[in-house]
């Protein structure tokens, strides 16, 4: 039997601020003094009265693993689990809910749901303002113009791709060290003039704010309840990095395996990176196409294979650089590296064309809808191209860029390789590339 299917009332997910249990409505109240088993945090369980009776139990440390096994263990009692603010935002009710999505599917249709219960979801959310709303509140801005960057269990790299000159952003923070974290990372990048406030135990009674500059930060570790309001400003001289492909090649270390800026947005535009979809960046170079598919949406993922290992680290390196650390990079020769990836919404190849089964694992791996981008400056992997091009369709283009450079005292053209692109969609019913493996030059 599963965790939460011999529950005899919903589980509850009770929001609790610094404000404690006299900023809780009469509704979130009634149901703490009735649940048999309390889960929570050390700090939210210390927040309730003694007339909450139920048995306070501690979340454990991994708290995802443990949640299956922590709900089986009070199968049949009124559990009511607490969280900080509003437990849909970065909090504990997105694990509740995925953890519990097979019983979502058991039981619908049933009609067996309770007010405030998602329907067929044994599940009760009761929120509390978040820190968000609170500091937005605090500060005077309005919350659909502010980006939120969560530091909570992920890296400070992730909150370089947020910024932008003018650009306000509020940082959940992972505890009393974040903000030196922030403002260190802040001064790395060319943004040592921003502004930086710390609010602390928002709507409770020792709320406080810190204030100061990344330049010259040097206060004390905050309170470990703290949000970090950021008014971005770029040091005069900073590199700008747009929000869209192409970013200036000064961007990346590199040891000139890099797709140039512009054959690279070219290429950005041929993948059409979407929320959520996965990339399969092949012969990464220095990564750069895979760490911008990762800057156009912050959900969407990549991997990128890279066959030299000194490269592989240097793509690590210029990803965590530019804001997206989640980039996985897999060393090792392709196709063979490609073995045990998840599927790809689409895939970029900029190394190692003529490898024998490359191109057809990769078309293989392909679902129907996915794109695949292949660009070279050979002749002999460009005859691999038209062929594929001529069983397969799509665009196949070439791209060509020339720089104007001093000619003595005048200026001239200075012509780059031109890069041959081949772009194509694979159909619905595409026929195994298996079978019918193109000519290798």
């Amino acid at each position: 039997m599963s965790p939460a299917s011999s529950l005899p009332h919903p589980l509850t997910v009770v929001g609790i601020g610094a404000d404690g249990w006299g900023g809780l409505p009469a509704v979130s109240q009634q149901v703490l003094r009735e649940a048999e088993a309390l889960i929570g945090g050390p700090r939210q369980l210390a927040l309730l009265p003694a007339e909450c009776a139920g048995e306070r139990v501690p979340w454990p440390s991994p708290l995802r693993p443990a949640v299956p096994g922590l709900l089986a263990a009070h199968a049949g009692r009124r559990i009511c689990v607490l969280a900080s603010g509003d437990p849909m935002f970065y909090g504990i009710g997105r694990t509740l809910t995925e953890t519990m999505a097979s019983e979502t599917i058991a039981s619908e249709g049933t009609g067996t749901a309770s007010e405030g219960t998602a329907p067929g979801l044994p599940l009760r959310v009761l929120p509390h303002p978040s820190s968000v709303s609170y500091a937005c509140a605090r500060l005077g801005w309005p919350v659909e113009d502010t980006e939120v960057i969560t530091l909570v269990g992920r890296p400070a790299e992730n909150l370089a791709a947020a910024l932008h000159d003018g650009r306000r952003l509020l940082v959940l923070s992972a505890g009393a060290g974040t903000p030196a974290e922030v403002a260190a990372l802040l001064r790395a990048h060319g943004f040592g003039p921003t502004r930086m406030r710390v609010l602390e135990q928002l709507g409770g009674d020792r709320e406080s704010v810190a204030e100061g500059t990344a330049a010259d930060w040097a206060l004390p570790p905050a309170d470990p309840l703290n949000v970090i309001a950021l008014d971005c400003a770029r040091e005069p001289g900073a590199l700008r990095l747009s929000a869209v492909p192409g970013l200036p090649d000064a961007a990346y270390e590199n040891d000139g395996q890099l797709t140039k800026r512009h054959v690279r947005a070219a290429t950005l535009a041929a993948l059409a990176p979407a929320p959520g979809e996965l990339l399969w960046d092949i012969g990464g170079g220095s990564g750069s196409i895979a760490i911008e598919w990762l800057r156009a949406h912050r959900s969407c993922r990549a991997v990128t294979v890279e066959r030299d290992p000194v490269r592989a680290e240097r793509i690590g390196r210029n990803a965590r650089a530019l804001g997206v650390p989640s980039l996985r990079v897999v060393h090792g020769p392709a196709p063979a590296a490609l073995d045990g990836l998840p599927t790809p919404d689409a895939v970029f190849i900029g190394g190692g064309l003529t490898a024998p089964g490359l191109l057809a694992a990769c078309w293989e791996a392909l679902p129907p809808g996915g794109r695949i981008v292949a660009n070279t400056v050979t002749l002999e992997s460009e005859a691999l191209l038209a062929d594929w091009y001529r069983r397969h369709g799509g665009e196949l283009v070439r791209l060509a860029v020339a720089h104007a450079v001093p000619v003595g005292g005048f200026t001239g053209w200075r012509q780059a390789m031109p890069v041959t692109q081949w772009a194509a969609a694979k159909p619905p019913s595409s026929p195994s590339a298996l079978s019918q493996e193109p000519r290798q030059p």
